[in-house]
């Protein structure tokens, strides 16, 4: 059946340790969530060269995912399953969540190093080619879960999706949603601002989702900055952004300030969220 979902978190790997990091995340999802596990690991040019370096082959590679897999199972109690493909992991991440009905992926980068290359522009690559939530994890391990998620409102209409994931997320991992708004000087978009924030708190309210809200400390200053700034400042484990709003615009073009969202010093976890619609029931959407 065309887009149906399986309850499947899907997690890319390279056997890198920030690999294993998303793969944590991976598994703290998936036991909340009661969804399965997916590891799926690419082959192409650099992971046929580490072979080569380390005289292995392709089934010793299978073995190795094999026994990943079984590990999980034992230690977590959860589903799990692997995926070995020949392919770019540009297309093939997000073709592969699309063919096995993956609800999200779970995306490890590695900044300026890494086996497979998924780094920087190449990462967003991967995020917006996907048609389904993308968790993108540094070195941070996932701990005890999502606790405080940053719901940033700026300009822009926000896509219901962003503040379904959140109740979705909120409810699930028990966490409490802090709203942070652009401080706009424009007293029309000030206005439009502070209408879709009265309308998002009475969403979490329906729903019985724990939320704070702020305004940006700053007029017209660089609300990603602000917005990185706070979730640092409120030890947050998640900020929650769209990617691709613009459907007129090829899903590969991705606004600047989503890029520095992502890739956030501070190593936050970040949801990006496409404008697709997803099977999420949330009271008052």
């Amino acid at each position: 059946m065309k887009n149906q979902k399986n309850n499947i978190v899907l997690v890319p790997s390279d056997f890198t340790e920030i690999a294993n990091t998303a793969i944590d995340h991976g598994i703290g999802v998936a036991k909340l969530l009661n969804y399965k596990l997916c590891i799926l690991h690419i082959i192409n040019k650099e992971s046929k060269t580490m072979l080569k370096k380390e005289k292995s082959n392709e089934g010793e590679l299978a073995k190795r995912l094999q026994v990943l897999a079984d590990d999980i199972k034992a230690k977590h109690k959860i589903e799990t399953d692997f995926i070995l493909k020949e392919g770019s992991i540009f297309t093939d991440i997000a073709e592969v969540a699309k063919e096995i009905g993956a609800n999200m992926i779970v995306l490890g980068t590695h900044g300026k190093v890494g086996v497979q290359h998924l780094t920087g522009s190449y990462a967003i690559k991967v995020v917006t080619s996907s048609t389904v939530p993308v968790i993108v994890v540094q070195e941070r391990a996932f701990g005890e879960g999502y606790k405080n998620i940053v719901l940033p409102i700026d300009i822009s209409l926000e896509s219901k999706q962003k503040v379904k994931w959140a109740v979705y997320l909120a409810k699930n991992f028990n966490s409490t949603v802090h709203i942070i708004t652009m401080n706009e000087t424009d007293e029309f978009l000030a206005r439009n601002i502070k209408n879709n924030l009265e309308q998002i708190k009475s969403i979490l309210e329906q729903n019985n989702i724990n939320y704070t809200a702020k305004i940006a400390y700053e007029k017209g200053g660089n609300f990603v900055k602000q917005v990185i700034h706070y979730a640092d400042s409120i030890k947050a484990d998640m900020i929650t952004i769209m990617t691709a709003p613009d459907r007129l615009l090829p899903t590969f073009i991705v606004d600047t300030k989503d890029e520095q969202t992502i890739f956030n010093n501070s190593q936050i976890p970040v949801l990006c969220l496409n404008p697709l619609d997803i099977h999420i029931q949330v009271i008052g959407l």
